[in-house]
């Protein structure tokens, strides 16, 4: 028993290294596409996105500051929004990331590629997506504006969807003001591309994930989502219909749990930890309302 025992806290700490591994190498190369597709594109051309990265190269281009510096500082009132939304080892995360960014867009000297403004809006907005995308899969983010969006979507009722565009309105009214319509409308091509790029890389745009989980170690990975996730869950009673030794009548706990998208990847380790031959089903849900969504935390 002992034995066993010993495997298995042994198991379980390479699963957790696998994972700071993975996602510190995902973060890292999302921060140096980012500041590619930043440096490389966008800020040379005088052009902008979406979101608080959009507002960070509105304001250098009109102030002079460097982007290094108004990367963090803008971005430090969403860190501690998210602190309180996901929890401190997200908030930590993210902020280490934003100012990975920063350091990359400070001590890089990326090339410029193109001087096309259609080039430059499309390939700009893929290559930040890009970078925003794998650091989101790497359990960060480079962009506080979705952290601010979720907070107001639970106090307001509106989509997450609908926030972030609102607060991209505003972005391109002002940038089509101060600098030019065309700068405007080009920054809106970018910021297409760019969100359909991280829609891509971390595969799906919806806010909540309905997981399925089927596990002979059921009553484990409950208490594993209810104590360490915090999340609730639902308990169906099924039959097993067929498995690895043919047809199967034996009773079985289904276990089924919504979390957010930026969750998936920490649920996924805990519960190969538990049981790596977990059958797992993930489906996106447009809408909810109740249960324990409300608070989340991301780790």
């Amino acid at each position: 028993m002992d034995n066993y025992l010993t495997a298995k806290q042994k198991f379980r700490r390479r699963i957790s290294n696998m994972k700071i591994l993975r996602d510190i190498f995902l973060v890292s190369v999302g921060i140096i596409i980012a500041g590619f597709g930043l440096k490389g594109f966008l800020l040379p051309n005088g052009f902008i996105d979406g979101g608080v990265t959009g507002i960070s190269l509105l304001t250098q281009i009109l102030t002079g500051v460097s982007l290094s510096y108004l990367i963090i500082l803008i971005n430090l009132p969403f860190m501690i929004l998210g602190y309180f939304q996901f929890g401190l080892r997200f908030a930590v995360k993210s902020f280490i990331a934003i100012i990975g960014l920063a350091l990359a867009l400070h001590f890089i000297e990326y090339p410029i590629i193109t001087e096309d403004k259609l080039l430059i809006s499309v390939f700009g907005g893929f290559f930040l997506g890009a970078g925003i995308g794998l650091a989101v899969r790497g359990g960060a983010v480079l962009d506080g504006t979705e952290v601010l969006a979720i907070y107001l979507g639970r106090k307001s009722g509106l989509t997450i969807g609908d926030l972030i565009l609102m607060f991209n309105i505003v972005i391109f009214s002002t940038a089509a003001y101060f600098l030019s319509i065309e700068v405007a409308l080009y920054s809106i091509l970018t910021y297409l591309a760019a969100s359909r790029t991280v829609d891509f890389i971390i595969e799906g745009v919806e806010e909540y994930i309905g997981v399925t989980i089927v596990s002979v170690h059921f009553e484990e990975i409950r208490k594993m989502i209810t104590e360490e996730l915090g999340r609730g869950v639902t308990i169906y009673s099924g039959r097993r219909g067929f498995g690895k030794q043919g047809d199967s009548s034996t009773e079985t706990d289904i276990i089924y749990s919504v979390i957010t998208r930026l969750e998936i990847s920490r649920m996924q380790t805990e519960i190969q930890k538990i049981d790596i031959n977990a059958f797992i089903v993930m489906n996106s849900v447009k809408d909810l309302k109740g249960g324990m969504i409300k608070k989340r935390r991301l780790h």
